[in-house]
């Protein structure tokens, strides 16, 4: 019965609806420039610091994490249109699957998708906004009426890969922010730094 219920399919109880995909589009981070102290557990791995996502002249984003000390960890860039750049990566996370999990975390968090495929569906707690993708689907999920963003998964065809909580905006901006791996021990928390 276990087996039988883990391997269930998490999002057989969505129906379709009618509604406007755009709706998600006022929770987009509005990153001009915030700074976040920063915990990052990867495996036996624990790092912390501050992450910095800075927007920049051309409208494209720039996300740094470093230690308090400003020994660099990693300097990311994503463009307007969502096109990734990696400007730096400590040698010993560079490796391409970290790069990959990376990006496409922090593609989450910036919620720029591409809403040209997308749909919306209900189920009986929940609105969503269902994002396809290679390998399954992200899930943008609000409160019934897209009023609140409740949390954003990222995930297979049956269930959540990588989670996404961003809460408490404050002028266009969430004050936490957490990634958590469904498969894999890899979290990232994130809580702004309120300048003095």
């Amino acid at each position: 019965m276990v087996l039988l219920s883990s391997c269930s399919n998490r999002y057989k109880y969505l129906q379709t609806t009618q509604g406007d995909t755009r709706c998600i589009e006022k929770f987009r981070p509005r990153f001009t420039s915030a700074l976040y102290s920063t915990q990052v557990d990867i495996l036996k791995h624990h790092l912390s610091g501050l992450l910095f996502f800075k927007q920049m002249p051309d409208s494209s984003t720039r996300v740094v994490f470093a230690n308090e000390m400003g020994f660099k960890f990693f300097d990311f860039e994503f463009s307007k249109d969502g096109k990734f750049t990696k400007h730096y990566l400590l040698d010993k996370m560079d490796k391409p699957a970290v790069v990959k999990t990376l990006e496409q975390d922090f593609a989450l968090v910036l919620l720029n998708p591409d809403l040209r495929q997308a749909h919306t569906a209900a189920d009986n707690e929940y609105g969503y906004v269902v994002v396809p993708t290679a390998k399954g689907n992200n899930y943008y999920i609000t409160g019934k009426d897209c009023n609140s963003l409740v949390r954003i998964e990222k995930s297979s065809r049956r269930r959540p890969a990588v989670t996404v909580w961003m809460q408490s905006y404050t002028n266009g901006t969430p004050d936490t922010i957490r990634i958590k791996h469904e498969h894999f021990k890899f979290n990232i928390s994130l809580q702004k730094v309120v300048k003095q």
